[in-house]
């Protein structure tokens, strides 16, 4: 006995379109295609065509009027590569190099013909690369050449200094994630103000074990980072939650499309801005004048100073990060107290159950 197919909806092959394909999931296609776009700007827009500008360069020479006319000479460089200052001797401008204050330093020999280049390939092999490639050219414009030393090497098993960007990428996708998922388990906004906190203890949870973890990988198992573990596993649990708390104040805003606001935020701006594959000096201007205030940049930056630079640099992207989570966090609080029972966007009413048979006629 052959079943006869349930009929479509009535108006044909149209009518057939607009039962399939609802109004919440066209809008929200439109905003997968936005976010792709914006993807694909981001990325090749901010890395079709590095190009060195600012770079900080420390100069010192013997004598302080030989430094001062390099600084001119450096600082008149066509298309200002460099951001050349003179400073006192080489101590003075190793430590700056150390401290990450400049990007590199220059020591001048008037007695010879070659002079020395300090660079530090931990804050990514594209920078150094670029500064010597700059101060050669400018020093073989003057008859000389120069010499390079690298104060802080990036690690044998760090390719080109990109493992701490790729430990903060994972992180930040841990972040995203976990928090989308607190929401489509039980609603992207939370029903109330302990449901947030509960949430959000959630996530300080999943924080603390993603950011151990992910450190354990990228250091002992694989190599790759040479830095401290506590530090790491601390700045680990800080971009995970970090990115978490605002993944989870985009929801509370704006509900499941939260979830595509925080990847907006941090993965098409974020990332392509961070400093990894090309450091701030070889961004164009709106990467670099954002990059330090996403979390995927100020974690890069931290993770690269605990691992060659003991530190030094880090009190900036810290607390950009804290200001993220306090921020995630006061927000998804606000979120969940004002909230009071309103729908989520999009959100189809729930079906009222069918009446019994006899109790409406009863009046029950």
């Amino acid at each position: 006995m052959t079943q006869t197919p349930s009929p479509g909806p009535a108006g044909g092959f149209l009518a057939e379109i607009k039962d399939a394909v609802t109004l919440r999931a066209a809008l929200l296609v439109l905003g997968v295609l936005a976010l792709q776009l914006a993807f694909i700007t981001s990325y090749i827009g901010a890395f079709h065509h590095p190009k060195p500008s600012g770079i900080t360069l420390a100069v010192t020479a013997p004598a302080a009027p030989v430094a001062g006319q390099a600084v001119q000479q450096l600082r008149a460089l066509p298309g200002k590569p460099l951001d050349p200052h003179a400073v006192k001797d080489e101590a003075g401008a190793r430590a700056q190099v150390r401290a990450r204050e400049v990007d590199g330093a220059l020591i001048i020999d008037p007695a010879g013909r070659t002079d020395r280049l300090l660079v530090a390939s931990g804050a990514g092999a594209s920078l150094s690369q670029a500064l010597e490639q700059v101060v050669g050219l400018a020093e073989k414009a003057q008859g000389r050449s120069v010499r390079v030393t690298d104060v802080a090497p990036a690690d044998a098993g760090d390719a080109r200094g990109l493992s701490s960007f790729y430990l903060v990428v994972g992180w930040c996708v841990g972040g995203y994630l976990c928090a989308a998922i607190l929401a489509i388990s039980a609603g992207a906004r939370p029903a109330n103000a302990a449901r947030a906190v509960v949430r959000l203890g959630a996530l300080l949870l999943y924080a603390i074990a993603a950011g151990l973890l992910g450190t354990v990988i990228a250091g002992p198992v694989l190599g790759a980072l040479p830095g401290s573990v506590m530090g790491l596993w601390g700045l680990g649990t800080l971009v995970v939650f970090a990115v978490g708390a605002i993944t989870l104040a985009f929801q509370g805003l704006a509900g499941v499309v939260g979830i595509g606001l925080a990847i907006l935020l941090v993965v098409v701006f974020g990332n392509p801005s961070a400093g990894g594959a090309y450091p701030y000096p070889l961004l164009p201007p709106f990467w670099k004048a954002i990059g330090p205030a996403l979390p995927p940049g100020a974690g890069t930056y931290a993770a690269r100073s605990i691992t060659y630079f003991r530190g030094n640099g880090l009190t900036g992207p810290m607390l950009v990060l804290a200001a993220w989570a306090a921020l995630g966090s006061a927000v998804t609080l606000a979120c969940a107290a004002f909230r009071r029972g309103r729908p989520e966007p999009f959100e189809e009413p729930e079906p009222r159950p069918e009446p019994e048979p006899g109790r409406e006629a009863a009046g029950l």
